[in-house]
């Protein structure tokens, strides 16, 4: 920090003077003064057009927008924006902010490490503020393009077009009320160590009380998140005699996530996309092993993995999908038509992708629910699937929208008996169960496509002449629609 401190001020940089806020349709500007923005009195002398109307305004305007600008910032978040210097998530990050505007007198992507610096440097006197990081950014105006916010508006919204048609015009499926038996469930924790790893895995086992199965089942949560967000789901399997494993993925669960806000760890690295996928095979050792006591009867040759978000591209890789850097060009691109908010992770992936090629021939079907994939499985990726797929995504899922992420994606492959379900009002995170032992919205789709995967036997392996294992009926919600669009994206 004291050499940070030295460096701004052996380099001073002239501070934002003013912010430029241009308005679409209307075809003009708003300018305001930064200094202006120091007292109300300030305000009230100068001669923006903020000014103007705070005058117009007998000063209330100047008031109120004080009040918002010094508001402090979170406390945290200087320490996770060092954390986060010259990693690919906050480039893309940066790069998404930049396409909405410029600054001038500094070149228009402002830096991971700039604005590090102008968040050292507007926290001198205390908590930053809006106003003091205003007054810390180098250059001389801040320009906002509302237009272009609008643009990016409309590219997002017409990333859910198609799959919005899709769930308008098939037919739903029924409600489904599976028997919850949660009751004669049992739930445990245990500890793994692992050799990929310096801290052990923490599971959390379910298992039915009598009449198991032996057959296994695998959860992945998503990025920042844990079991508990998915522990419906397993509650809903092992009622039905599914053994069922979460496992906590320490490099890019909820904890990390704190620590990550609160400066104390980088983001999740590319290194994940491999160690995710190596926690879930160490968890199969493990138990083909008998080391987590789960009885002679439960079987680890013969696997479904269930996975929401980077859970469910963790799960796709050990279908067997081999993942590529063969779009890793589009990541400089803030104007690319598929691009989305999934691909500030996406591109951060892709230098993981050479270590990522885990296939695991013993996992035989995933569910994969939401998954980021358009980046970092090119076209024709999935023809290497080793294992059954269904995808489930939100028709209102904005941050991995349906049409470039799960749509176009699966649109060659279900003619392998592979297919798409579609959750009409389904967004990124109300297709999650929590703790709901019915499993919440997909708890019957996924048990259904469990079930059909391991009764297939030999016939679950993907392929030309692979039955359809979703049935027509008995999958339903009675508060999201749910539609298997398979068939209407099949390429001929």
């Amino acid at each position: 920090m004291i050499a940070l401190a030295a460096l701004l001020a052996a380099a001073p940089a002239r501070a934002i003077e003013t912010v430029v806020i241009r308005l679409p349709l209307l075809e003009t500007s708003f300018s305001l003064k930064v200094s202006e923005l120091a007292s109300p009195e300030a305000l009230l002398q100068g001669n923006s057009d903020l000014a103007e109307l705070d005058r117009a305004s007998g000063g209330s305007l100047g008031r109120q927008l004080q009040s918002l600008l010094r508001q402090p910032l979170p406390l945290g978040l200087t320490r996770a924006t060092e954390q986060a210097v010259g990693t690919p998530m906050l480039e893309q990050a940066m790069l998404m902010l930049s396409s909405f505007g410029r600054i001038e007198g500094q070149r228009s992507d402002l830096s991971g490490e700039e604005l590090s610096r102008a968040l050292e440097q507007a926290s001198a006197n205390g908590h930053p503020t809006l106003l003091s990081l205003l007054q810390a950014i180098p250059g001389q105006t801040v320009t906002l393009d509302l237009a272009q916010v609008a643009r990016v508006a409309q590219r997002l919204a017409a990333q859910r077009r198609q799959a919005e048609a899709l769930v308008s015009s098939l037919p739903s499926v029924a409600p489904a009320t599976p028997e919850s038996r949660s009751s004669g469930v049992t739930r445990r924790t245990a500890l793994l160590s692992v050799n990929h790893r310096p801290q052990p895995l923490q599971l959390t086992l379910l298992e039915t009380q009598s009449g198991s199965n032996g057959r296994l089942v695998l959860i992945s949560h998503g990025l920042w998140d844990g079991p508990s967000s998915f522990e419906g789901w397993g509650q809903l399997l092992a009622g039905a005699g599914y053994t069922v494993v979460l496992p906590i993925h320490p490099g890019s669960d909820a904890q990390q996530q704190q620590a990550m806000l609160s400066g104390q760890a980088p983001p999740p690295s590319h290194q994940e996309l491999e160690g995710r996928a190596l926690d879930l095979s160490a968890v199969l050792d493990a138990i083909g092993t008998g080391q987590l006591n789960l009885g002679p009867s439960v079987q680890a040759q013969r696997v479904v993995v269930i996975g929401h978000s980077w859970g469910a591209t963790t799960a796709l890789l050990l279908a067997g999908v081999q993942p590529s850097g063969s779009e890793a060009g589009r990541c400089a691109n803030p104007d690319d038509p598929g691009r989305n908010l999934s691909w500030v992770l996406q591109c951060s992936w892709l230098q993981g992708v050479g270590a990522a090629q885990l296939g695991d021939q013993r996992v035989i079907a995933v569910g994969a629910v939401s998954p980021p994939v358009s980046l970092l499985f090119p076209r024709g990726a999935a023809q290497k699937l080793g294992a059954r797929t269904l995808l489930v995504s939100g028709s209102r899922d904005w941050v991995v929208p349906p049409d470039p992420e799960a749509i176009q994606p699966m649109r060659a492959n279900v003619a392998n008996g592979n297919r798409l379900v579609l959750a009409k009002g389904g967004d990124h995170f109300n297709l999650r169960p929590g703790l709901d032992p019915a499993g919440g919205v997909l708890g019957p789709l996924l048990l259904q496509w469990t079930d059909a995967s391991f009764q297939a036997g030999a016939a679950v392996k993907p392929g030309p002449q692979a039955p359809n294992l979703l049935p027509p009926a008995g999958w339903g919600d009675a508060g999201l629609t749910l539609v298997d669009v398979s068939d209407r994206i099949a390429q001929p």
